[in-house]
């Protein structure tokens, strides 16, 4: 027998050893993923965009990848624990929806990187000190389009409505966002050279929110704009619902509110944003001695888009 061979026997048992030990000792990222929304029965669109961005990058959930999911059922209140909840999991980065839950976030932790999928406007909203240098632990998808986008929305309005004379705009008094007062800011000057006259219509829950129909009604509005706020993307539905049995013409930013029953959308993408959240997230994973990045902007052509399905009135 060959007197080499127990050498070598040994050495590869060794190796193999060492392999299988590195195998289990190897760590399996975690992400945390924090919503406003309620939980939804099967994966919502945005969140399956998401997990394709991880599976484009090689990262399959539940082989390589572990996402924690925490939902506030569109409670405002019940953020701040569930943030806590994901600190307290040690994720490696957590995968914020909403201006919202980014604070919540960003109140729970300074350490772990926070990735916000859309904000029109993060530096007002103080998310960021700014966006070439955001400081602190959060980065992610700015919108740039999204004050501006207002404008485009009204045009769009009269278009669809020539007659359009008032238009009322649905927002929340009590976000924490400051998106709403900047589109309202930026749709002014595109309301005067289209000849409409704009109004706020309020309501800080669902509770508010056939009043505001009913204030919108009164007020002789012939078409309204809704703002992007966590509380409406809850109800989307209702508010559809509300807006066919007001005959108010609608236009929304989302295509979500499309796909619940509305008349149309101009807006951005937000599956190209969430699916932009895993590339994210593999920068902040190799240079973990820097936890941000410059914020990023989504201005092309297929982050905004207008849908609108044939015989619909909302």
């Amino acid at each position: 027998m060959n007197r080499k061979l127990p050498c070598v026997l040994g050495v590869l048992l060794l190796a193999s050893i060492h392999l299988a030990e590195a195998q289990q000792t190897k760590k399996v990222p975690r992400i945390g993923f924090l919503s406003f929304v309620a939980r939804p029965n099967s994966p919502a669109p945005n969140t399956e965009a998401f997990r394709q961005g991880l599976r484009d990058l090689g990262y399959v959930e539940g082989q390589n990848v572990v996402i924690e999911y925490r939902y506030a059922e569109g409670k405002a209140d019940r953020l701040p624990d569930l943030a806590a909840e994901l600190v307290r999991l040690k994720v490696d980065i957590i995968v914020a929806q909403s201006t919202e839950t980014v604070l919540a976030a960003k109140n729970a932790t300074s350490t772990i990187p926070i990735v916000m999928t859309n904000s029109a406007d993060p530096v007002g909203s103080g998310l960021v000190a700014s966006l070439a240098r955001p400081g602190g632990n959060v980065t992610g998808m700015s919108l740039l389009a999204g004050l501006e986008i207002s404008g485009k929305q009204l045009e769009v309005l009269k278009e669809t409505v020539p007659k359009l004379r008032h238009v009322a705009v649905l927002t929340n008094p009590a976000s924490r966002s400051s998106t709403g007062a900047g589109l309202l800011r930026e749709a002014e000057p595109a309301a005067r050279s289209l000849g409409v006259q704009i109004f706020a219509v309020e309501a800080r829950d669902a509770s508010e929110l056939e009043g505001a129909f009913s204030a919108m009604k009164k007020a002789g509005a012939g078409a309204f704009l809704m703002i992007p706020d966590p509380i409406f993307q809850t109800n989307r539905s209702r508010i559809a619902a509300l807006a066919a049995s007001n005959r108010i013409p609608a236009m929304y930013p989302y295509s979500s509110l499309v796909d619940a029953g509305g008349l149309m959308s101009y807006g951005a993408n937000l599956a190209d944003t969430h699916r932009h959240a895993a590339n994210t997230w593999i920068r902040f994973s190799k240079v973990p001695s820097q936890p941000t990045c410059p914020w990023s902007s989504r201005q092309s052509s297929n982050s905004s888009s207008i849908s609108k399905p044939p015989n619909r009135s909302a």
